[in-house]
């Protein structure tokens, strides 16, 4: 049985907010564009998730929310600033056979590179931008039977791509 994970770093966050916690900074303007951006995207690939796994940090939610995917979302205090190790936990622990894990750098960058067989032969991906979105698949009965480079790259994207200036 094939699995397949997008792996989503949130989208661009504002820095000049008034947030009172890093936990709670939001989407700035061109964060909100790409989230809807990467939507979009994934919806016109066919990648859409059958289940989200989230940080609850406000900048991951807002990404969650503007993308528009209608999959069920759970936010994971565990996912807020994880290690690779950490996300390879949580996903190991996933339900459903496509599963998005939304989260932050430089832990979901990491992940991304230790996960996948292969990197995608693209510029951004080892440096994991805001809005970076990873499509594998695994060929693997269950997230637990899950292993360090195993994944397959099938897609990658970065919202610069998708946003006409």
């Amino acid at each position: 049985m094939t699995h397949t994970l997008i792996l989503t770093r949130h989208a661009k966050s504002a820095w000049d907010s008034s947030a009172p916690s890093d936990h709670a900074r939001p989407l700035n303007k061109r964060g909100r564009h790409s989230a809807t951006a990467l939507g979009l995207w994934l919806k016109e690939r066919g990648h859409v998730p059958d289940q989200v796994i989230s940080s609850p940090s406000q900048r991951t939610r807002e990404t969650y929310e503007r993308m528009q995917l209608q999959a069920p979302a759970a936010f994971v205090e565990r996912l807020y600033h994880a290690s690779a190790d950490i996300i390879f936990q949580v996903l190991s622990e996933a339900e459903r056979p496509c599963t998005m894990i939304l989260g932050h750098n430089p832990g979901i960058g990491t992940f991304a590179r230790n996960i996948a067989a292969q990197a995608p032969d693209h510029p951004r991906f080892f440096n994991y931008p805001t809005g970076a979105t990873l499509v594998l698949q695994f060929d693997i009965a269950r997230w637990g039977d899950l292993q360090w480079g195993s994944g397959t790259s099938v897609d990658f994207v970065v919202p610069r791509e998708l946003l006409v200036e």
